[in-house]
């Protein structure tokens, strides 16, 4: 017999040699089931076995399972097996077997349980939605070039993006949609009417819409195309002031933004006005580092609110460069979610006017979490909170100056909010 040697050491803990007899214990069950299991080959003179053995046998596939306990993370008065009575009934009647995919089931039993929250922002993409998703937020992507919300329960247009399909075809911020090619849009989630929506390049949708202070649907027409993003735009105007407009707060929209910055520095800004207009939002991350060009380092700039009233503080991260300029914000109804964290804390610490229209109100935060398979959950986790404690989430932000865009100012490509703030900042900086 081999001795121990100086690498190698005796074990003499009791504790050792009890999993040691625990293991032959395990061992001896398995040889006698895996014994019994082959030797009686008449399975009509051989009794069912028990529950616990046939539990026992099943978990052999899965080591794991035999010192798991399956009940333990159940919620308390669940009864699970209504599920796979469902299922097995389903697999025993539905009269198209093909459509009887099991992942699919599977999926959609995902997706009902996260609609049982009747929370419209949380949602189950599958991997091929998954993937749309990634792309969507690299900014790139075939279809009409709106980002959808629900507002009132209603499908809502949340912006349509300047220079895409949906702004030519005439829908607006504020629209909501009753039918998808004639379909009835009042039962289906956001993301499911995305996909209706979202199409290849060239072809068609029709939206039914009802426009605020309407009384009348109208049918728009457009003719879907590749959407490629530009997220920031900037315009050197009279005076030393600066327009900058953020479309979308994407992957690379603060790098953008940083050149822009550069750009406003050389050109001896005195006065920014910062457009958020029909931006739907995007990620939480891009928004802070955009604030933090504004605001002095530290500052906190959100609230992050979730479970049981704890708050988070998102605080700006430094390089205030443009600190010292005056700033004006243009928002309106499609202004949503980053976007009006932005204008909420440029108002709060900046005492920045904001002008336009009242904001869309999506105040809450979307954690995505990936699942093995490459599908994903959306959850809600928290609400957003002005620096001041402000409540975004189905509110929204008041203008300090209202202003209205008229159907005549559109027909005639007039705008009369940025004229207002282009006003209003060259009074800040004389």
């Amino acid at each position: 017999m081999k001795q121990p040697t100086e690498q190698q050491s005796v074990n003499t803990d009791p504790k050792t040699h009890k999993r040691g007899y625990f293991w032959l214990i395990i061992i001896a069950v398995l040889a006698f089931y895996v014994g019994a299991a082959w030797g009686k080959r008449d399975r009509s003179m051989t009794p069912a076995p028990s529950k616990e053995v046939a539990s026992f046998l099943k978990n052999l596939s899965d080591p794991k399972a035999l010192f798991v306990d399956p009940e333990k993370d159940k919620p308390d008065e669940l009864d699970f097996d209504i599920f796979w009575e469902a299922w097995k009934k389903l697999d025993q009647s539905y009269v198209d077997e093909e459509n009887l995919d099991p992942q699919s089931r599977v999926y959609g039993a995902i997706k009902g349980m996260v609609n049982a929250l009747d929370d419209p922002y949380s949602g189950f993409m599958d991997p091929e939605e998954t993937k749309d998703f990634d792309t969507d937020m690299k900014g790139s992507f075939e279809g009409i070039g709106a980002e959808l919300g629900m507002k009132d329960n209603i499908l809502t247009i949340i912006a349509p993006i300047e220079g895409m399909p949906a702004e030519a075809a005439g829908l607006r911020a504020g629209d909501r949609i009753i039918k998808i090619n004639g379909e009835v849009a009042s039962d289906i989630t956001i993301d499911e009417a995305v996909r209706k929506i979202r199409g290849p390049k060239g072809t068609e949708v029709t939206l039914t819409i009802l426009r605020n202070g309407e009384s009348m649907t109208q049918d728009i027409t457009i003719v879907r195309d590749k959407i490629e993003v530009e997220s920031v735009e900037y315009e050197a105007k009279e005076d030393g002031v600066a327009y900058v407009k953020i479309i979308k707060f994407a992957e690379d929209t603060d790098k953008e933004f940083n050149k822009i910055v550069t750009q406003i520095i050389a050109d001896n800004t005195r006065g920014i006005v910062v457009d958020v207009r029909n931006n739907p939002g995007g990620f939480l991350d891009v928004a802070v580092d955009i604030i933090s060009k504004f605001v002095p380092k530290e500052e906190v700039v959100v609230w992050e609110q979730g479970r049981d009233d704890k708050k988070n503080a998102y605080k700006a991260r430094g390089g205030d460069s443009l600190s010292g300029v005056p700033v004006v914000v243009l928002v309106n109804e499609g202004s949503a979610s980053a976007s009006e964290i932005l204008a909420g804390a440029l108002r709060d610490i900046k005492s920045a006017q904001l002008i336009g229209k009242k904001t869309f109100g999506k105040g809450s935060v979307q954690q995505l979490e990936d699942l093995n398979d490459g599908s994903s959950l959306r959850i809600t986790i928290a609400k957003w909170l002005t620096p001041s404690g402000q409540s975004i989430h189905e509110v929204g932000l008041e203008p300090d100056i209202d202003v209205e865009i008229t159907n005549e100012d559109f027909e005639n490509e007039r705008d009369p909010q940025l004229d207002r703030a282009l006003e209003e900042i060259r009074k800040k900086i004389q």
